[in-house]
């Protein structure tokens, strides 16, 4: 990055913004390179090539090329190409409701979906363990079959979460919130009323 004594007052910005976006990284599944550059890409007044990315952050060719590699492929990230250059330029999607879109809908394919398909394949296993077991073994498969489906039905629940946040989308989303923070106080007085009448 910029030396400390020649930033100025945007770059000082652009730098913490830079780090911070980074250090969140593991929160959303990436390493911390490819998530400073996706930030550099993000502030960026235009798109950059590698070697913008490369002096900017101070990385590897090959590091700066594998990131925005698979920031393209995220779908984070778009490839640029201009007129009599035979570099590659690179910008990142400015809309923030459409980036983090992107990212929440990539998470889901590549983690939550592999643990779903697993745990049901699991519950099917011991399922069929319990069907042909007796005893204590028939009651361990039991046992397990119900912490499977608990966790099923947890991701069924975030799931159904996510799909109404992403149909609602930009314009529906403050709706949906009010709603869910009219339930949550419903929910929190019914509690607060439970734990009066059990205090008497």
């Amino acid at each position: 990055m910029t030396p400390s004594s020649d930033r100025s007052p945007i770059e000082a910005a652009e730098d913490l913004f830079i780090r911070r976006w980074g250090e969140m990284a593991a929160s959303w599944g990436v390493s911390r390179t490819m998530a400073e550059i996706h930030a550099l890409l993000y502030l960026a007044r235009q798109p950059l090539c590698t070697d913008d990315v490369m002096e900017r952050l101070a990385v590897s060719r090959g590091s700066a090329s594998m990131n925005l590699r698979e920031l393209v492929n995220w779908g984070l990230v778009v490839r640029i190409h201009r007129r009599g250059d035979r570099k590659e330029y690179f910008e990142a999607e400015k809309d923030v409701w459409q980036m983090f879109d992107t990212i929440v809908r990539e998470r889901r394919r590549r983690e939550v979906q592999p643990i779903v398909e697993t745990t049901r394949r699991c519950l099917e296993m011991v399922e069929e363990a319990r069907r042909s077991s007796r005893g204590t073994e028939r009651s361990a498969a039991e046992e397990a079959a119900r912490r499977y489906a608990a966790i099923l039905e947890f991701c069924d629940i975030m799931n159904t979460l996510f799909s109404l946040v992403d149909r609602a989308g930009r314009n529906g989303l403050r709706p949906l919130v009010q709603a869910i923070g009219r339930l949550s106080g419903q929910h929190d007085r019914k509690k607060s009323r439970g734990r009066t009448s059990a205090g008497r």
